[in-house]
């Protein structure tokens, strides 16, 4: 009889960080198993399917031993168990906690995940090559800081001595790891997902746009704590299932936070130490501060808190027949500690709601236009996206992603109303004649190219030479198919006649003279189950579009400005959905963009803003970002 393959292998690692391993409060539920899937390596280090782990230290000048977890030993135990000496566990912890944050992507979008690819110059032409694994080193320098590297498609760790002010809480001048951090860890493996979904997506085009890089990649590694079943009874308990009050949970990165003299969490979602008093503090969210607040981390806490509420209101309306009953219909749990049943029922309310708000905010992605994005649209994406797969919503949930955004002062453009009608993107119901007879022709593409296979490729390999292949054939179509559509123009925010396109500075196609550039940007296709039970599979295309303007007209100095959109197919009946767009002919937004660019010139004092600007550099765009104040 034929052995099967496991399933999941289990690994040993922190919830947190080491440092809540060191506290009697915390010691008993830190140390846990990772349950990630089972992956055929291709080496030590480990070197899987997704990611290779590349343990050499520049400070040290050494390689450090490569952990085997193919160890019948290893297998056995579940790996190493938590360790803040052994760089061999340093590395089975960021195996761990990335290939968990890969898999709660996955099963939100229902693809593969794929990293950006590298361009490659061939015969005159830049090529995209896939990068089948993403690199991470543990030890990568001794610095206060990680970044993920967008140019050398790695994410590199640091580590240092803590401060010795904060000896309550850290042994002074102590070695802290930041790859030893759960949420250091998510967030990072973050922001490369997101780079795979949408390079453009790192692109300072707006206030919004790196403050949402930031702000996702804690909301994924705040939710992911919720997956951990022993923290949240623990906490449930704590809190008497009172979330919105402090509690880990809530936190990210504690003891990164603790060793750079900060009291309190690197970040917090619901509040924070008063520096002066010592003590927590709940923040009230204020409708000010999105008009306010500028500075990228600053900004993406905004956000972060108003989705941390929406969490928090779905999990009041889902325990709130569990209170009733605890509490004899007053509302008012009696005193002293909660009965282990009500709290095993909280805890597990808890990790539903956590993770119907991560699918959500994960699935909105999207239904993003694929350029100078916001907070608002971000919103619009949301709603969009659960209607899609909910179009019942007999709980009110979108109603509560709205208050929490509205509390916040943060509203989409173009709206008259905050209702979910209104937020919704425009669903296509009707093409004109000639757009119908237009898009019958990408309607028959796409069942040419895509009968029987949205998810039937033998690996993610294969999975990305059909999508680019699929990506440089609609190029090559929409080239000779929608010249001079002005329906199409006008439904995609795009500019194919040749005439307009010379007077917004668009540059013409080096192979068909006289037709204006753009580029296919991505193509990706979901396989989702809806609210009952039925497969839905979505194509999501994206076409951008660049013209350069002047910034000054002493330097000469030139900037892009780029207009888009996102396309969104039903495969099964190749029906076009919506068209989500980012008009290049857009003049307001145009203006926005060079009175952003402008002021960002003259803050010189914000460094890591300014030098976020800078993509091409070894680092890339978020090194001086994370080695902020913040």
């Amino acid at each position: 009889m034929k052995t099967e393959k496991p399933i999941y292998r289990r690994l040993w690692g922190y919830a947190f960080d080491p440092s809540l391993s060191n506290n009697i409060e915390t010691a008993n539920f830190n140390n846990l198993v990772f349950k990630v899937r089972w992956d055929d390596y291709k080496g030590k280090g480990p070197v899987g399917e997704y990611l290779e782990i590349i343990d050499y230290d520049p400070a040290s000048k050494c390689f450090y031993p490569p952990v085997d977890l193919e160890d019948i030993n290893l297998v056995a135990n579940d790996g190493l168990k938590p360790s803040e000496s052994n760089p061999k566990f340093h590395q089975q912890m960021v195996y761990a906690v990335a290939m968990t944050t890969i898999q709660n992507f996955e099963k939100a979008l229902g693809r593969w995940i794929l990293w950006s690819p590298n361009l490659k110059l061939d015969n005159g032409k830049f090529k995209d090559e896939n990068v089948p694994r993403l690199r991470m080193y543990p030890h990568a320098f001794r610095e206060a800081n990680a970044f993920y590297n967008p140019n050398k498609k790695a994410i590199l760790f640091g580590y240092f001595p803590a401060v010795s002010e904060n000896t309550g809480t850290q042994l002074p001048d102590g070695l802290v790891f930041t790859c030893l951090s759960h949420d250091i860890i998510a967030h990072e493996v973050t922001h490369a997902i997101l780079d795979g979904i949408n390079t453009k997506l790192i692109d300072q085009y707006n206030p919004d746009t790196l403050a949402f890089h930031e702000a996702f990649s804690d909301i994924v590694a705040l939710f992911q704590h919720f997956s951990f079943k022993e923290v949240i009874k623990n906490q449930i308990a704590r809190t008497r299932g009172d979330l919105k009050s402090q509690n880990l949970l809530g936190e990210l990165a504690q003891q990164f936070g603790h060793a750079i003299g900060n009291y309190g969490s690197l970040r917090d979602a619901i509040g924070k130490v008063n520096p002066l008093t010592r003590k927590w503090e709940p923040t009230q969210p204020n409708p000010n501060d999105y008009q306010l607040k500028t500075e990228p981390h600053d900004r993406g806490s905004i956000l972060v808190a108003a989705i941390f509420e929406a969490f928090i209101q779905i999990y009041k309306k889902r325990v709130a027949d569990l209170f009733r009953i605890a509490s004899n219909g007053s509302g008012i749990l009696p005193v002293g500690e909660l009965h282990p049943d009500l709290v095993n029922r909280l805890a597990t309310e808890a990790s539903r709601s956590a993770q119907h708000v991560l699918n959500m905010c994960i699935r909105a992605l999207d239904f993003l236009p694929p350029v100078d994005m916001n907070f608002g649209d971000f919103l619009r994406a949301i709603i969009t996206a659960d209607c899609e797969l909910v179009p019942d919503d007999t709980e009110n949930y979108r109603v509560i992603f709205i208050e929490a955004f509205r509390n916040r002062g943060i509203y989409p453009d173009g709206i008259k109303t905050l209702s979910v009608e209104s937020l919704r993107w425009d669903k296509l119901d009707t093409l004109t004649p000639e757009l119908e007879s237009q898009f019958n022709f990408l309607q028959g593409y796409l069942k040419e190219f895509l009968r029987d296979k949205p998810n039937a490729f033998k690996n993610r390999d294969e999975y990305y030479k059909e999508h680019r292949a699929f990506r440089e054939e609609l190029h090559r179509r929409l080239y000779h198919k929608f010249e001079n559509i002005k329906e199409f123009e006008s439904l995609t925010g795009l500019v194919f006649n040749h005439d307009e396109s010379k007077k917004l500075n668009i540059e013409s196609s080096t192979t068909i003279p006289n037709f204006p550039k753009f580029f296919v940007q991505s193509a990706a296709f979901n396989r989702r189950v809806d609210f009952n039970g039925t497969i839905k599979n979505l194509a999501v295309i994206s076409i951008i579009q660049k013209r350069k303007e002047l910034i000054d007209s002493k330097t000469k100095e030139r900037m892009s400005f780029n207009g888009g959109v996102t396309l969104i197919f039903d495969l099964d009946s190749t029906e076009l959905l919506y068209a989500i767009k980012k008009d290049i002919r857009d003049e307001a937004r145009l203006q926005k963009r060079l009175e952003y660019i402008r002021n960002i010139g003259n803050e010189s004092d914000d460094n890591a803003l300014r030098m976020s600007f800078d993509t091409n550099s070894f680092y890339g765009p978020f090194a001086s970002l994370h080695n902020s104040k913040h």
